[in-house]
């Protein structure tokens, strides 16, 4: 279905864009030739092909997840202008 100037027209007022009378000619050939496109994309044969979720085809090093820094409550409490019962405390900022 070839684009033209109406259909511009069309898709612009649903959009609810201002698309000027000489600009939509020009928009017209943009979109026809990216529907050309689409269309020689569609004759490719991907029947025996699979969807890809990656196309690098590897999984990705797992690592053992393992605390290596942990129970410094004190060091990191020490940084701190005000503290209770072991967490930070911080101003009110939503009344």
């Amino acid at each position: 279905m070839p684009v033209d100037k109406t259909t511009v027209a069309k898709i612009a007022r649903l959009a609810r864009i201002y698309i000027s009378d000489e600009r939509q000619q020009v928009l017209a050939t943009e979109l026809n030739g990216i529907l050309s496109w689409v269309d020689e994309l569609n004759e490719v044969n991907t029947d025996n092909v699979e969807p890809l979720a990656s196309v690098t085809g590897h999984s990705l090093p797992m690592r053992e997840d393992v605390v290596t820094d942990g129970d410094r409550i004190d060091e990191v409490l020490a940084n701190v202008p005000e503290t209770t019962s072991g967490f930070f405390v911080v101003p009110k900022v939503v009344e």
